[in-house]
């Protein structure tokens, strides 16, 4: 195995989930555990400036070795892995040479990661794939960019005859709940650029993502014994389904691609007396996303009209678009698409349909476009990752890193 792919395999074996009813930071202690320890791996490195905050916020410095001077370069990842499944005592499995058929992540629950549902599989071929084994996700989203970030500058620091210029790398935690950059202190971290490495398949490279909002509707039902109920019982979990019918079926995310926005229907909890849903609401065009949180706006509205102000509606902006913060430096997005071309990927420019840390920062003064991991089937049981794609990032890294050498700020 290649460092890389070591360095992420061990790094998986640390329980990371964030989790978006804590109000603590980070989110889940774990994430602070895991922060010492990557701390520590970098001073050990030997990396300047190595700091874990209180936050859970790990920075630190490769100092340049060229004369002239030359923009900071930054380098992100998020440590924390996906609530959606359980990312507790994951157990990688290392598929070698796929052949193309069926991979069998566990047989007693009858789990299979097929091409058929997956045919993207079909480009892997011959290729190594770490898998899950069924019963958990992965963590390659985002211990995969962490892998690659750390893998990279250690390359530069065991050959110290490369020149570059100063390098600031972060890892952050509780992205996977929105609340990624809420501490992160861009002044500190000093860098004129960043990149996030929270991509997909081998090749993406994005500056645009979702305007995002959250909502949560909280719904008082009045529940009576069922013999004597009529005209007296409100039942609020079919008040809820009600309210969701009410939405547009075809904007959710499994009948939406490329720049199409979607409510999503994340969460739904309680009973007859009270029940509480959850929904993300996403769209690339801010205008359409104002639309979409005013109607949610509407119908809780309606419906408070029709049953008599049972209905509470919390909704929270999560981030913003970052394309109009990086369109103005541009070349930092033409950088990454040459170093992908000259390390022999092909680059995939595409909206991202979700949102990374880059682009809170974007919005905070550190413009900061997305680059790929290498995983596939993020958040759930079907995640993976070829080990070539991991080992491509980290070439493609270096290479951004060497292309700013040629770039003068006096």
């Amino acid at each position: 195995m290649s460092k890389v792919v070591d360095r992420f395999l061990g790094y998986v074996k640390h329980e990371t989930t964030s989790n978006e009813n804590s109000n603590t930071i980070p989110s889940t202690k774990n994430q602070l555990e895991f922060a010492k320890i990557l701390c520590s791996e970098l001073e050990e490195l030997g990396l300047s400036d190595v700091s874990v905050d209180k936050n859970s916020y790990v920075v630190g410095t490769l100092p340049s070795n060229i004369d002239k001077t030359v923009p900071t370069i930054g380098f992100i990842s998020h440590m924390d892995t996906a609530p959606d499944m359980s990312g507790k005592n994951i157990n990688p499995k290392i598929v070698n040479d796929y052949d193309g058929s069926d991979i069998i992540l566990n047989e007693g629950k009858n789990i299979v990661l097929s091409p058929r549902e997956f045919p993207e599989l079909k480009n892997y071929i011959g290729n190594t794939l770490i898998t899950t084994d069924g019963t958990t996700l992965l963590g390659a989203d985002d211990k995969a960019g962490v892998a690659e970030i750390i893998t990279a500058v250690e390359y530069l620091i065991n050959n110290p005859n490369i020149p570059h210029g100063t390098v600031k790398i972060g890892f952050t935690p509780d992205e996977e709940i929105g609340r990624g950059a809420d501490y992160f202190d861009v002044k500190k971290f000093g860098a004129n650029y960043a990149y996030t490495v929270d991509g997909g398949p081998i090749g993406e490279l994005e500056y645009e993502n979702f305007n995002a909002a959250g909502a949560r509707i909280t719904i008082q039902g009045r529940n009576v014994h069922p013999g004597s109920a009529k005209n007296k019982m409100i039942n609020s979990m079919l008040i809820a389904m009600e309210l969701n019918s009410m939405l547009p079926v075809n904007e959710r995310p499994e009948f939406t691609d490329g720049y199409e926005g979607f409510y999503h229907l994340i969460d739904i909890h309680g009973g007859v007396e009270n029940t509480t849903i959850s929904y993300i609401i996403r769209d690339h065009c801010k205008d359409k996303f104002e639309v979409k949180k005013e109607t949610l706006k509407r119908i809780v509205d309606i419906f408070n009209y029709k049953y008599g102000n049972i209905i509470s509606l919390e909704m929270k902006d999560q981030y913003y678009n970052m394309k109009e913060k990086i369109e103005p430096v541009m070349q930092i997005v033409n950088i990454a698409k040459k170093a992908m071309e000259e390390v022999g990927v092909e680059p995939i420019i595409s909206p991202i349909r979700g949102g990374t840390d880059g682009a809170r920062l974007s919005y905070m003064g550190l413009p900061c476009p997305n680059l790929f991991t290498g995983g596939q089937n993020f958040h759930g049981k079907f995640e993976y990752i070829p080990t070539f794609a991991m080992e491509k990032s980290v070439e493609v890294i270096l290479k951004i890193i060497s292309l700013y050498t040629e770039i003068s700020l006096v």
